[in-house]
């Protein structure tokens, strides 16, 4: 706690923070952000509240996604140099209780390949349609003027040229054939991003929340060749007591129940 001198206000060190009124010690807390970033490729909420001893899933749930909304740093560098920017779509569980069936979201990526092979640094956000204006919105907030957008020569990056990019449309016969070749890192990007949420979360993903598992998805793949998961903790917390208080009324939307296995 901290005490003001002269009107002895007494103020928690997490308020205003992602762990506002907490009521869980620090130290659990700590151990919860160690997980999420000891893990290579993530932890469910079942996984972490037996970790932790936690008596429900639903808390477990609600602590990851509090820590998934502190995972991207808004201020964050846009992407730089070639850039490639593309498209893929995944499967989302409709969110009712007990349900299974899914529906196919579109999932906007742009990739930084900073030499042949290489892939750098990714930005990922969800859409409400496939090659809508969306694309174009999402690119020219995460790319930098003065780079060079390559794409499948989707119609809505034409006006990037208008906006101080360089667009390096790449037309193919057979996308789904061709996208390997002329748009590897997008690819591999998806791919990966598709097993990481088949195998960590089993598609259990609701579409509300999937903008957040994007972030978390990015938080891990920029700082894959970090070589000290304490430095991965440290950033967490870090942005943690940068970031708003996230109430559980905000996160859910509605009731426990229906989010439980999202």
């Amino acid at each position: 706690m901290w005490m003001c001198g002269e009107c002895h206000r007494q103020t928690s060190v997490t308020a205003g923070t992602v762990l506002h009124r907490s009521h869980t010690p620090l130290t659990t807390w700590f151990a919860a952000m160690w997980m999420v970033c000891a893990t290579k490729n993530g932890i469910s909420a079942a996984a972490l509240g037996d970790v932790l001893g936690f008596g429900s899933e639903e808390t477990a749930w609600a602590w990851l996604h509090k820590l998934r909304r502190v995972m991207v740093r808004p201020d964050r560098d846009q992407l730089s140099g070639i850039v490639e920017v593309d498209e893929t779509q995944i499967r989302m569980v409709s969110g009712r209780p007990g349900s299974r069936g899914a529906r196919l979201v579109p999932v906007m990526i742009a990739v930084e390949t900073p030499a042949a092979g290489v892939v750098g640094r990714v930005r990922m956000a969800p859409a409400d349609q496939v090659n809508s204006y969306e694309l174009f919105d999402f690119t020219v907030g995460a790319v930098a003027p003065g780079s060079t957008v390559r794409s499948d020569g989707v119609v809505t990056l034409k006006r990037l040229t208008e906006h101080g990019y360089r667009h390096d449309p790449r037309v193919m016969a057979d996308p789904a054939r061709d996208a390997a070749e002329h748009l590897p890192a997008v690819h591999l990007v998806a791919s990966l991003l598709k097993r990481w949420l088949a195998g960590t979360f089993h598609y259990g993903v609701a579409r509300r929340h999937l903008a957040y598992y994007l972030d978390e998805y990015t938080f891990r793949f920029n700082r894959r060749t970090s070589k000290t998961r304490g430095l991965l903790f440290y950033r967490l917390a870090q942005q943690a007591m940068a970031t708003d208080p996230k109430p559980l009324t905000s996160i859910i939307g509605g009731t426990m129940a229906s989010d439980q296995h999202t």
